[in-house]
């Protein structure tokens, strides 16, 4: 399964110096992204079912939740890989597909956006 999980998390690391945390002892793949002083999520990647968002198949895939701009959220998700924030506020929060859908680089720059939204 092609993921961007990896990149992602080093991104974070080098960007800011975060590690992720693993709060969840039923769900040990799921990474919250925080801020070290106020310890405010600005991401949250997670491995779910495909089906849980609309998917047809129970094959696992990784996804990313940030917070986001209300304005970009609507012309965001309208572009392939963007979808509902999943078990999030929707009105602040979009769901990203980390299969490749959407460039790196766009993420990059989206959880830098949700890293200065949450600060």
């Amino acid at each position: 399964m092609l993921s961007y999980r990896t990149d992602i998390l080093q991104y974070v690391f080098e960007q800011y110096q975060i590690m992720p945390d693993y709060p969840w002892k039923s769900a040990p793949n799921h990474a919250v992204l925080r801020h070290l002083d106020n310890k405010k999520w600005f991401g949250l990647i997670m491995n779910i079912p495909q089906n849980k968002i609309g998917f047809i198949g129970k094959e696992t895939i990784d996804i990313l939740n940030i917070k986001c701009d209300p304005i970009l959220i609507g012309s965001l998700r309208m572009q392939k890989g963007f979808l509902p924030a999943y078990h999030m506020n929707k009105g602040n929060w979009i769901t990203i597909l980390l299969d490749h859908t959407v460039k790196k680089e766009t993420i990059f720059s989206l959880l830098d956006l949700s890293f200065n939204l949450t600060k």
